[in-house]
C-alpha cells in the first residue's frame, strides 16, 4: 500500500497540471490588442471599417440560432423552416415591388396619355 506521501505528491501533481497547464496557456496567449497591433496599417484600417458589420452579422445569427433553438424540433430542422420562411418572405417582398412598380409604371403611362389628348 502506497505511503500517504505518495498520496500526496500525486494530488499536488495533479493539481499543478489541472490548473498551472490553463493559467501558462493563458499567460502565454496573446489577447485580440496584440494581434491587432501586429497587422500592417491596411489591414487596420480594413479591420476597422468591416467591424460593425461583422458584429451585426453576429449578433444577427445569435439570435437566428436562439430563436431556433426556442423549438421543440432540432436546431437543424428549425432553422430549415426558418431559412425557408425567410426565402418566401424576401419572394413575396420582390412580387410586392414589382407589381408596385408596375402600378406606378400604368399610372404614369395614363398621366402621359391623359395630358397628351
Amino acid at each position: 500500500m502506497p505511503s500517504v506521501g505518495t498520496y500526496v505528491k500525486a494530488i499536488s501533481a495533479g493539481a499543478a497540471i489541472c490548473i498551472g497547464g490553463p493559467a501558462f496557456v493563458y499567460y502565454i496567449s496573446p489577447t485580440e490588442e496584440e494581434i491587432f497591433k501586429k497587422y500592417n496599417p491596411e489591414l487596420q484600417k480594413r479591420a476597422l471599417a468591416n467591424r460593425e458589420v461583422r458584429q451585426q452579422e453576429f449578433d444577427s445569427f445569435v439570435n437566428h440560432l436562439k430563436e431556433a433553438s426556442r423549438s421543440e424540433k432540432p436546431i437543424w430542422i428549425a432553422q430549415k423552416e426558418m431559412e425557408k420562411k425567410l426565402s418566401e418572405d424576401r419572394a413575396q417582398r420582390l412580387r410586392d415591388e414589382r407589381e408596385s412598380l408596375a402600378a406606378e409604371a400604368e399610372r404614369r403611362r395614363a398621366e402621359i396619355r391623359d395630358s397628351t389628348k
